[in-house]
């Protein structure tokens, strides 16, 4: 009987780019659940808006590019950038800020580079960074904590999100704040102590008021995804512990001035950013010890921004400025090829070399 020999892989795995994605999607609802039970419909409303937006753009793109349009769009990838792009800007914006970013990031960060697994950017980051330049005005409408009138119903949401006169005669502003990152940017940098800047009802246990909470949702969701092997251990680990010790060395020498290591894990977009965007397989560098330089490049350059940069939440940049990097990161991490210094070695000796 013949010996039926088949090429590899050997081992199949169940995994498809479908299944992937519905982890990381299933991963998000811890944080998600904790943002809607904290500041009302806003999130949703947003998550369901984003995610029509994003269905309907990537037909029309996948048909422009005459792709087969039903297995493109169930693969949920263009929900994962809807989603963490939702995540990433104010449940009080408008409408069309959500529409605009969720369309312009699977345009021009995804489809004009080739599609799903072409793109050199994070396209939900991209969308992002466009809104934040060009619309900050907007991009700063974060709801105030819950016990200071933070927590909004549906029907007020819907006339927030459509730009809608709220019944109470209120307008947006009574709602919104800046978030604590910003605030305590703004009082260091007009000679305020740092113990005078957390002064603030915006101050929780560990970082943000309430936003601490959903900051733990998010680490919940990232360990799943590690524990059902989406992603590895390397980026998250490597992002938050570059993060901590940057905080930790300027915190150990200047108390009055820079913040606790806890403080910024727990503020802004952090655990987020470490365990669903920085994760991204695409954009980010692949081989282990690269991700370990990658990741800790973007916790690096997250401290700095915060600190010393034009905006107080530096997550998405970061990520942006360290995409760039990966393809240099991989060139120089990749691992040796088995058995390359064995032929280089009997190459060089072949008879007639000298």
């Amino acid at each position: 009987m013949p010996l039926l020999q088949t090429v590899s892989p050997h081992i199949h795995q169940p995994n498809s780019v479908a299944y992937l994605m519905k982890q990381v999607l299933y991963a998000l609802l811890p944080g998600i659940g904790l943002y809607l039970f904290f500041f009302g419909w806003g999130i949703f409303l947003h998550l369901l808006l984003a995610s029509l937006v994003a269905l309907l753009t990537e037909a029309i793109m996948l048909w422009l590019r005459q792709r087969p349009i039903k297995a493109f769009l169930f693969d949920y990838s263009a929900l994962v950038t809807a989603w963490l792009l939702v995540l990433a800007i104010p449940p009080l914006a408008p409408w069309w800020i959500t529409a605009l970013g969720v369309s312009f990031a699977l345009v021009f960060a995804k489809h004009v580079y080739g599609g799903l697994g072409y793109n050199t950017f994070n396209p939900a980051m991209v969308g992002y960074a466009m809104l934040m330049i060009s619309f900050p005005a907007e991009m700063t409408r974060w709801p105030l904590s819950p016990e200071f009138g933070g927590y909004l119903g549906f029907f007020d949401s819907l006339h927030v999100l459509l730009e809608l006169p709220l019944g109470s005669g209120k307008t947006v502003d009574a709602y919104s704040g800046a978030t604590l990152l910003d605030s305590v940017k703004i009082s260091i940098s007009q000679a305020y102590r740092l113990d005078e800047a957390l002064r603030t009802p915006a101050l929780g246990y560990l970082g943000s008021r309430v936003w601490e909470f959903v900051g733990l949702g998010y680490l919940v969701g990232g360990l799943y995804l590690i524990y059902r092997r989406v992603i590895d251990w390397h980026i998250p680990v490597a992002m938050l512990g570059a993060l901590t010790l940057m905080a930790s060395l300027f915190f150990l020498w200047d108390s009055d001035t820079y913040a606790t290591p806890w403080f910024h894990l727990f503020s802004g977009a952090a655990l987020l950013g470490a365990f669903f965007i920085a994760t991204d397989p695409v954009s980010a560098a692949t081989s282990r010890t690269g991700k370990l330089v990658y990741a800790a490049g973007i916790g690096v350059l997250v401290y700095v921004i915060r600190m010393w940069g034009s905006y107080p939440d530096s997550v998405a940049f970061s990520v942006l400025l360290m995409n760039m990097c990966a393809p240099m990161i991989d060139y120089y991490t990749q691992p040796p090829v088995f058995g390359a210094d064995y032929d280089r070695q009997h190459t060089d000796k072949k008879p007639g070399r000298s």
